[in-house]
């Protein structure tokens, strides 16, 4: 069975080989919100932008903004593990998430975690499901841990060189500086050119957050650089389009000025998360050889017969899938071994 949300994201991964779909895009709406607590659950099929909407109303936020847009899901952001520039600061969804409920290949109802943010008690299920991709059981409803919206929210650009060798340098002083960014990404030339930022070449968007005095403090510090709107994120995020060829590599941050070189010699829309080790190349089907580890999100089927096992072909990910789907009958194939 192939497990579907709000379908906006059906041809990442390896191909799945299923003759039924379990859609989740109507199990939506919010099961409880407690905004004094900084909580929400939520049904799986949740949209990223309703969740925003009703936690805007009492200044809060999920700190989650996953590559795509707000159409996505919560229970595919989860069942992905799917991260975004603000993993910059917040953390990625397993850091987020608090307790999900499931349904595995057995038909057994399973609950992990709850509704607090000190929760743990044996088997920690709720990061098992996290990044399963939907072989673990099928996510039908997820507890997340919410932030307060910063009274003040801005985004700069700054220019820099396309060589790695010219980007270092800046990276060094804003670490040396202070400040704290809540998302700060490389973009390539290629890509700036696609975000309309008005450079020639690559440049560093720094996302700074927090009360009025914090932020004038640290824009300050910034240094040379040009204030941009915000939207500049959400366009980040759908950089890719809808059919786009995309991989990430991902290394130590003190491997990534290497991959990013590697990369950029093709002018690819290459953005690197250089604090989290994370370079992502969009448009480029064919991956090239050398680089640290790769991981597909979307690519021509030649393409993921050159990466080898899939990710969770390794005795503990074939033991936890047996005992929550024996005849493994979610997404299979999706991982690459069956």
């Amino acid at each position: 069975m192939r497990i579907v949300g709000a379908g906006t994201w059906l041809d990442a991964g390896r191909p799945v080989d299923a003759g039924r779909v379990v859609e989740l895009g109507t199990l939506s709406g919010l099961v409880e919100y407690t905004p004094g607590d900084l909580t929400l659950t939520a049904h799986a099929g949740t949209t990223l932008g309703d969740i925003a909407q009703a936690t805007a109303a009492e200044r809060q936020w999920l700190a989650l903004d996953p590559y795509g847009t707000d159409a996505g899901t919560i229970g595919a952001t989860i069942a992905t593990a799917s991260a975004g520039p603000l993993a910059h600061a917040f953390g990625r969804p397993r850091d987020l998430v608090l307790g999900v409920e499931a349904v595995t290949g057995t038909g057994a109802v399973v609950q992990g975690g709850g509704r607090v943010v000190k929760n743990v008690a044996g088997f920690d299920l709720t990061r098992a499901f996290t990044g399963s991709w939907g072989t673990l059981g099928v996510i039908t409803k997820v507890t997340v841990r919410l932030h307060a919206t910063p009274a003040v929210d801005e985004t700069f650009v700054i220019p820099v060189g396309r060589s790695w060798r010219e980007i270092a340098p800046v990276l060094d002083r804003l670490a040396a500086a202070s400040v704290a960014p809540i998302a700060l990404d490389v973009v390539s030339a290629a890509l700036a050119r696609s975000l309309d930022l008005g450079v020639d070449d690559a440049a560093i968007l720094v996302r700074i957050a927090g009360n009025a005095r914090s932020v004038a403090a640290q824009r300050g510090a910034l240094g040379p650089a040009v204030e941009y709107p915000s939207d500049v994120w959400r366009g980040l995020r759908a950089a890719d389009g809808a059919t786009a060829s995309v991989f990430r590599c991902s290394d130590l941050p003190t491997r990534v000025g290497a991959i990013w070189d590697v990369l950029a010699a093709s002018d690819r829309m290459l953005d690197a998360s250089p604090r989290r080790g994370i370079v992502r190349c969009i448009g480029l089907g064919v991956v090239p050889e050398g680089l640290s580890t790769v991981i597909g999100e979307r690519l021509p089927a030649a393409a993921w017969q050159a990466l080898g096992p899939g990710p969770a072909s390794d005795l503990l990910s074939r033991d936890l899938r047996a005992a929550f789907d024996p005849q493994r009958l979610l997404n299979p194939g999706i991982f690459g071994n069956g």
